[in-house]
């Protein structure tokens, strides 16, 4: 008896064996989906991540691009005559005109620190260096390059 007894125990664990092997085996499976998943996840939201930033660059090339065609159009559209005569002569005068009261009020502006300067009692070349600084050096550079090597640039072809 105890024989038919162990024989039905051993043949029915023996039976189980490959459904609980198979249990475990699915369930192996199934963790190993659910980390893909998460892996798939990630990797969709690091393209989603890169394609935003691929359309936000698109967008600001297509932008500058549209922000350049403007500035273009709008410098050619104010080089093109009106043909009312004083509106075109008051055109072509601002510029020179704001250049002109800027230069103007520079040279007031070192003159004044100059002649101050000399009636505290400040020798002539310091009064000088005080209105002549680093600042000023920058700007005559700027404008000798302006007229000078950028003229001859030009006639040289670069």
């Amino acid at each position: 008896m105890i024989e038919t007894l162990l024989g039905g125990l051993l043949g029915g664990a023996f039976r189980l064996a490959p459904e609980i092997l198979k249990w475990m085996d699915r369930q192996g499976e199934r963790g190993h989906e659910l980390a893909m998943q998460d892996k798939a996840l990630e990797f969709e939201k690091i393209r989603g991540t890169q394609r935003m930033g691929e359309i936000g660059a698109s967008a600001d090339v297509a932008w500058n691009s549209g922000a350049i065609e403007a500035l273009k159009e709008a410098v050619v559209a104010q080089a093109r005559p009106s043909g009312v005569k004083w509106v075109d002569a008051l055109s072509t005068s601002v510029r020179p005109t704001v250049t002109y009261l800027f230069v103007l009020m520079y040279v007031g502006v070192k003159l004044s620190t100059f002649v101050g300067s000399a009636q505290v009692g400040v020798g002539f070349g310091a009064a000088l260096l005080a209105a002549w600084t680093a600042a000023d050096q920058a700007l005559l550079s700027g404008i000798l390059n302006y007229w000078f090597l950028n003229r001859t640039l030009e006639k040289a072809g670069r």
